[in-house]
């Protein structure tokens, strides 16, 4: 079976690096789905849980922004963060959930940021599927 490169990076360091049988990841359009000879593309990664196949199992990372780009049967995501499940501290990513529930029902306060409270809780749910799924 055909295969392709996949590359998983941020700031820090490179999170993931093999080849894989597709990557399904959130673009900024929706969901993608990618396999080895996909035509070039580029788009804005969403917070979301990436799914990796790979010898006929299924693998999460989850990613925090960045950009999705697919290039000579080449996928590299360069996101803001990325965590793999075992990276994941689940009473934490609950903890995190918890408090921006609780700022997002606090939203008459002016110094709440709304839109932060938003991205803070996709963050934390997606951590919780990822760590939940394949780290416990």
């Amino acid at each position: 079976m055909a295969t392709m490169q996949l590359d998983i990076v941020t700031p820090e360091r490179k999170v993931y690096s093999e080849q894989v049988d597709m990557v399904i990841a959130r673009a900024a359009e929706g969901e993608i789905g990618i396999l080895p000879r996909h035509a070039p593309f580029i788009s804005p990664l969403q917070v979301s849980a990436v799914k990796i196949k790979k010898d006929g199992e299924e693998f999460l990372v989850a990613v925090s922004g960045g950009f999705l780009e697919v290039h000579d049967n080449q996928v590299t995501l360069l996101a803001e963060t990325a965590e793999t499940p075992g990276e994941i501290d689940i009473d934490r990513a609950k903890a995190a959930k918890e408090r921006a529930e609780q700022r997002l029902q606090e939203q008459k306060r002016d110094d709440i940021d709304f839109k932060r409270a938003q991205l803070s809780l996709q963050r934390a749910m997606v951590r919780m599927q990822v760590g939940g799924r394949n780290g416990e």
